[in-house]
């Protein structure tokens, strides 16, 4: 007769997805029971570390690499590549626009590095020191990124989860003091779904069965560098554009056409999902992008500000379309 403990440990295992059910699940059962004696069994329930641990076991096992069914294998594939682009643009953008503003307050005059200063140190000690981790924590994208691609995993988890923290300020500030200033309710939160997908993505992808991160052509360091350029000349040859959905968007466009262009000559031989996990970055992008920009439709703007977020829409929409339509004929053939 089933017991009321083995009921319980049955309804937890049904988070793992039907196929490793199938191949697992009675043995998982006899192990869990073990030797318990029967009649304590009624008065017993899993613990909070055996359902922790199928948790993490049904995520890997969703998120999965090889010898499952496709389905499986093709959305593990698509989370990895989605995690390792998305911590790359955020590294970029966060490591450009800190160096470009430091450089500008530190070669323009006393009065610049003053204004700079001011907002660490004159609004009183708690804004001070969430300014100070606002502007310190996202370079810890870099260090995700190349921890990532070095395949140092807990080193990568750690790093992501700590850049995204800033993003929860804007949301959490204004109810812990009068000091700190919301900004547009839906680029707040827009924001902070970006930097926490990525960071949850990477986290969950890059489990301990995950192959380590490779990137569809060149090393990592030169490809960063590359990203790095690009982001940083879009923000210099057009300093009235920029804002903060600037630099990520103009990264994403370049990365994914030059993807797209290597796909097309048959250079990228990477696992199948690239398409699908660019068309889902490019879509949060796009929504990004038009939070950004829609609080300020009203508002008469500098001409390249309104012409560059407007073309950054543009482009990402008939890009994503595509990426798009790429994912499909992937799918269909696979």
């Amino acid at each position: 007769m089933t017991t009321l403990l083995e009921t319980r440990y049955r309804a937890v295992l049904r988070l793992l997805p039907a196929y490793y059910r199938q191949a697992r699940e009675e043995e998982m059962v006899e192990t869990y029971l073990g030797d318990l004696d029967r009649d304590t069994q009624d008065q017993s329930r899993p613990t909070l570390g055996e359902t922790a641990s199928i948790v993490a076991l049904a995520v890997r096992s969703r998120l999965a690499v090889a010898g499952v069914p496709r389905r499986y294998a093709l959305l593990g594939s698509t989370a990895r590549h989605f995690a390792l682009f998305a911590v790359l643009l955020q590294a970029t953008a966060a490591l450009v626009d800190r160096v470009l503003g430091l450089t500008w307050a530190s070669t323009h005059g006393p009065g610049q590095w003053d204004l700079f200063v001011s907002a660490f140190t004159g609004q009183g000690p708690l804004i001070g020191v969430v300014e100070a981790a606002t502007w310190t924590l996202p370079l810890l994208w870099t260090v995700g990124y190349f921890a990532l691609v070095h395949d140092r995993r807990r080193l990568a988890r750690a790093a992501v989860l700590l850049a995204a923290l800033p993003t929860l300020w804007p949301l959490v500030g204004p109810l812990v003091t009068d000091s700190a200033v919301l900004p547009e309710p839906w680029f707040a939160i827009v924001t902070a779904l970006f930097g926490w997908l990525s960071a949850l993505a990477l986290c969950a992808a890059y489990h301990r069965d995950a192959p380590t991160a490779a990137l569809p052509v060149g090393s990592p360091g030169l490809v960063f560098a590359g990203f790095a350029v690009v982001t940083g000349a879009s923000i210099v040859l057009l300093p009235g554009a920029p804002d903060t959905a600037w630099a990520p968007a103009t990264g994403f466009l370049v990365g994914a056409v030059g993807w797209l262009v290597l796909r097309s000559r048959g250079a990228d031989r990477g696992p199948a999902g690239g398409a699908v996990a660019l068309a889902a970055l490019g879509l949060l992008l796009l929504v990004v992008r038009v939070a950004a920009l829609y609080p300020w439709l009203g508002v008469p703007l500098p001409a390249v500000y309104l012409g560059g977020a407007l073309g950054q829409v543009a482009a990402l929409t008939l890009l994503v379309a595509v990426l798009g339509a790429v994912a499909r004929r992937d799918l269909v053939r696979r």
